[in-house]
């Protein structure tokens, strides 16, 4: 098909009434299978790269993948920077070739986070991609603590920012391994009642499949980033395969096993996102 922004997908979404995927990349072979994935369910596809992924590969490799996949896929895909932390990562982002890009200043004060945050969307929009923000802090299970988004903050940050799309804090969690049942319903809503911009969850892991289908289908929530519940798929699947073939020592051999079980898990996650 071709490379796409992220508001050419998310807008859509938006007045559709229905989600996105946005999968957190690791490596070639995952990438492949959530290609795959989206193509079998003929939805488009965002392949994230994260700070994880780009401090294992290089970004200018990344992008030649993001954007081979995305040249010879039979859907939309977006080339995404998952939480930028400069304005000069961004850019460089921006010059690879990547079609959106997020910054995230959601530690930063109010005030800070918007002004560098528009200064990053200023920039996406003159290249003529899109651009991703983050207002109140998404924390990680076992880890650093969250901090809700305020929904007045938000109003704020969504109308001085120009942001295509907006990730937001209402419970939700990265590294989250498990379903959670700490979802602030009345949070979401209450920013639903004062923003009109496509929101992001980021940790939808945590959410588990029927918590984000009803919030895909009923609510501004337009792209659930997927990490965890895909890695425990690749780390079950690659334990799986040297148990069967001990003796296997060839890596393209090993990895490309993974392949079937991750396309299977996304195509899935994918599926339970569709109106």
């Amino acid at each position: 098909m071709s490379l796409v922004t992220l508001s050419e997908v998310l807008q859509p979404a938006f007045k559709g009434g229905y989600a996105l995927c946005g999968v957190v990349t690791l490596g070639w072979e995952d990438m492949c299978a959530f290609v795959q994935a989206a193509e079998q369910e003929n939805m488009p596809i965002i392949l994230q790269a994260g700070p994880g992924c780009r401090s294992h590969t290089p970004l200018p490799i990344l992008a030649k993948m993001f954007l081979h996949l995305a040249q010879n896929a039979q859907v939309p895909v977006v080339a995404h920077l998952d939480h930028g932390t400069s304005y000069e990562e961004c850019c460089a982002a921006v010059d690879l070739g990547f079609s959106s890009v997020m910054f995230d200043g959601s530690l930063l004060p109010l005030r800070d986070n918007i002004r560098e945050t528009a200064k990053v969307v200023a920039m996406a929009h003159q290249a003529g991609i899109s651009c991703e923000g983050e207002i109140g802090v998404v924390g990680y299970a076992k880890g650093a603590s969250s901090q809700g988004t305020n929904p007045k903050e938000a109003a704020l940050f969504a109308t001085e920012t120009n942001v295509d799309a907006m990730a937001i804090s209402c419970g939700n969690l990265h590294l989250q391994e498990g379903p959670s049942a700490g979802f602030d319903i009345e949070r979401l809503a209450a920013i639903e009642a004062v923003t009109d911009v496509p929101l992001v969850l980021h940790g939808g892991s945590g959410l588990g499949g029927d918590l984000r289908r009803k919030l895909a289908l009923g609510s501004h929530i337009c792209k659930f980033n997927i990490g965890t519940e895909l890695r425990q798929t690749f780390g079950a699947a690659l334990r799986d395969t040297l148990a069967q073939y001990p003796q296997s020592f060839d890596r393209i051999e090993i990895l490309s096993a993974t392949k079937g079980p991750m396309a299977e898990k996304a195509r899935a996650i994918i599926a339970g996102l569709k109106a």
